[in-house]
Parts: C-alpha cells; sequence; structure tokens
C-alpha cells in the first residue's frame, strides 16, 4: 500500500472520529479542515495510484463530506444552472 493511500485512509478515520464529536457549528469548521487538507491528499493520492483510485478516494470523500457536496452542487446550479 502506498503512503498516499495510508495517508488517505488516516483522513478518512480521523473525519469519521471529528464526526462523532458534538459541534456548535454543525461540524462546519472541521469541515473546512477537512476539505483544506483532502483536496491535496486526493491530488498526491491520483499522482501515485492513477486516475481510477483517485476517482474511489474522491468518491469516498465526497460520501463522508456530503453536505459541503450538496451545497457547491446547489451554488453551481445557482449560478451556472438553468432558470426554474
Amino acid at each position: 500500500m502506498t503512503t498516499s493511500l495510508v495517508l488517505a485512509l488516516l483522513w478518512a478515520l480521523s473525519a469519521n472520529i471529528l464526526a462523532m464529536i458534538p459541534s456548535r457549528d454543525n461540524h462546519w469548521k472541521r469541515a473546512y479542515v477537512l476539505i483544506a487538507v483532502g483536496i491535496p491528499l486526493l491530488g498526491y493520492v491520483t499522482y501515485e495510484n492513477g486516475p481510477w483510485i483517485g476517482l474511489l478516494v474522491f468518491a469516498a470523500g465526497a460520501s463522508v463530506l456530503r453536505w459541503p457536496m450538496l451545497y457547491l452542487g446547489r451554488w453551481l446550479r445557482r449560478c451556472f444552472g438553468a432558470e426554474t
């Protein structure tokens, strides 16, 4: 197992532990930190292991950070999407 995959597994483990701890801001500060660490880590995983493994790690990270992904999708739809 490569170093990048070990780091990605540690990121996922820490994300799950951080999600179990109560928070007053609905975990948004922790989500920002996880995103800031996760994006370069995703690039490192993709660089070392190829795009398919990078896509799997991206899907795992998106499942952990599903609310930021949902809000990003809503924001992109509002900026670039169809008017309803």
